[in-house]
């Protein structure tokens, strides 16, 4: 690193954040936002995937909002803020219909094998119900660590699997819904 940036850097950590801000501007905030929301998106899935896919995230109206265009057919997500824990997710087209088709509130077509990682792990409010926001009383979240999550075209293929998730191994979320599918812990 050259004395220039090495002392500029020291200057960037060294001033308060409202001076950070009046020094880069608003559009500097907006692009460390950015940056760290795309980092986040990326931890999702293994480099090889995250490294071009489609960053994107869920505007305030509902609408996807790309914060980085890809090149692979993979859409990753950073971390959505409300949630417990670290969730982001990274998802191929499969998966970015059976999204589309939930946030619809809409069956989803599953036509083929479909994968998404969410290497951060997840912290859902049920194993049942895809639409809860919150545990039903007396639950608690579900805490799922890194893993990947399976779609099949007949949820008839899930059926072997169980659905407790501290079994400690794969187990089916969402069975009996047409959003089931097979979520595999990466231990």
């Amino acid at each position: 690193m050259s004395c220039r940036l090495a002392v500029l850097g020291i200057l960037v950590v060294a001033l308060p954040l409202g001076a950070q801000e009046q020094a880069g501007g608003p559009k500097a905030g907006a692009a460390k936002a950015n940056a760290a929301k795309i980092a986040s998106a990326m931890s999702a899935a293994p480099k090889q995937i995250s490294a071009g896919a489609t960053i994107a995230e869920i505007g305030a109206d509902g609408k996807m909002v790309t914060l980085r265009a890809g090149t692979n057919g993979w859409m990753c997500m950073p971390d959505d803020a409300s949630s417990p824990k670290p969730d982001p997710i990274c998802a191929d087209k499969a998966w970015q219909q059976w999204f589309g088709a939930w946030m619809a509130k809409k069956p989803p077509m599953v036509k083929q094998v479909g994968i998404a990682y969410m290497l951060m792990g997840s912290n859902d409010a049920s194993n049942t119900d895809p639409f809860a926001t919150k545990p039903p009383p007396g639950a608690e979240r579900i805490s799922t660590p890194a893993h990947t999550m399976v779609l099949v075209p007949d949820p008839k293929q899930l059926d072997a699997f169980p659905t407790d998730p501290k079994n400690g191994g794969p187990f089916v979320m969402f069975k009996g819904t047409p959003y089931a599918h097979l979520m595999v812990p990466a231990h």
